[in-house]
């Protein structure tokens, strides 16, 4: 049996975790290799099925829902056609139950297939998303997809802001939207930012 691994590939908005997804599926589908592309459905602003990029290239994908248990559909998948997916390319990762996680590298263990898991690490309060969580776990490799603070620094926190472009200290943890509700800044502007609008709304008004 081939050997597959459990890959998650992490980095913070903006920084084209998708367009490389995207990319390696085109890939993929030159060199006629067997994968299938998955998103969770929570994700719904790209429409029906759609896998798509800030920079405008898309792909249909098939939705993961809260209850999907992904192994049984890959054993559903082997036993009709005999065939087994070399790669599953998951987008928005962040967004999967730890049983689904479960279920993926399971998929890797029992059939050998390869599956690469695209998403955020933490949420806008620097918190780990559940589906994260349990990739850091047990994925066999990890990656960091970089970007760059305004400043120069690494990025690594998805700020939330609201309409005036403060940051919002709370509220649930999922919360769709693209430019106009998040930044993603280095560690330091998060929390020079966050001191910052604590001293201004701390100050008397006259």
């Amino acid at each position: 049996m081939k050997k597959g691994k459990l890959y998650f590939r992490y980095g913070t908005m903006g920084s084209a975790k998708t367009a490389i997804l995207l990319a390696t599926a085109y890939n993929f589908e030159e060199r006629k290799l067997c994968f299938v592309c998955l998103k969770p459905v929570i994700d719904t602003r790209e429409g029906d099925s759609v896998i798509r990029s800030r920079i405008g290239i898309e792909r249909k994908c098939e939705w993961i829902y809260s209850d999907t248990n992904l192994f049984e559909r890959a054993k559903e998948m082997h036993e009709k056609t005999g065939v087994v997916v070399d790669w599953y390319l998951v987008d928005e990762a962040q967004f999967l139950t730890e049983a689904q996680v479960d279920q993926l590298a399971r998929i890797v263990d029992v059939y050998g297939s390869n599956v690469i898991c695209y998403g955020l690490r933490t949420d806008f309060q620097s918190h780990l998303f559940e589906g994260s969580r349990r990739l850091f776990e047990l994925a066999d490799s990890i990656d960091e997809i970089k970007s760059t603070c305004n400043c120069g620094r690494k990025t690594i926190i998805n700020a939330r802001i609201d309409q005036h472009g403060d940051f919002v200290e709370e509220g649930a943890q999922v919360e769709i939207g693209g430019d106009d509700r998040y930044v993603a800044v280095c560690r330091r502007c998060w929390r020079n930012k966050r001191i910052e609008q604590a001293s201004r709304d701390a100050l008397p008004l006259f």
